[in-house]
């Protein structure tokens, strides 16, 4: 996985939580998901196409969740709340659609958002194109984003 691209989720995490949630994001050093990990309770899944394909999904335990939306939504929220998965649905579709304005020289398109909800489920991705995680720690609660996307053309860069 290019190196840039996941500059780019890097740059979109902090700047979406620092401007929508008034909140400062530490990242961690990204590292492989190893096949068995489980995701989390609460994963926001968003998809792209185009020349840059792959998923990216941010997973939550509840809690943090919870902590998130409800700071983000600016009202308190559980997972049961009816605009909860909204909430976690439009936080996902921020990051991604902030990184790919970072895709400097492709053509690519993000999916509308998913939710899942659930102690101990699974996000896989395929063995071409594993997730990378990405570890986030902020006042509310730690946090991963898993990336796993490729480029499926060479860029096309301006006046070349």
């Amino acid at each position: 996985m290019d190196v840039k691209f996941i500059n780019a989720f890097v740059g979109s995490i902090v700047n979406v939580f620092k401007t929508m949630l008034a909140t400062d994001v530490r990242v961690g050093k990204p590292q492989m998901k190893e096949a068995e990990m489980v995701s989390a309770e609460v994963s926001g899944i968003i998809g792209l196409s185009g020349e840059v394909q792959g998923s990216v999904v941010l997973s939550f335990n509840g809690d943090v969740a919870s902590r998130i939306a409800s700071k983000f939504a600016g009202t308190e929220m559980t997972m049961e709340s009816p605009d909860f998965s909204d909430a976690i649905g439009e936080l996902a579709n921020m990051v991604a659609g902030n990184a790919k304005k970072d895709f400097v020289g492709y053509e690519a398109s993000i999916s509308l958002p998913s939710v899942i909800l659930g102690a101990g489920h699974k996000v896989m991705s395929s063995k071409a194109r594993p997730f990378l995680v990405i570890p986030c720690d902020t006042t509310l609660g730690r946090f991963n984003v898993e990336v796993a996307i490729v480029a499926v053309k060479k860029p096309v860069m301006a006046g070349v």
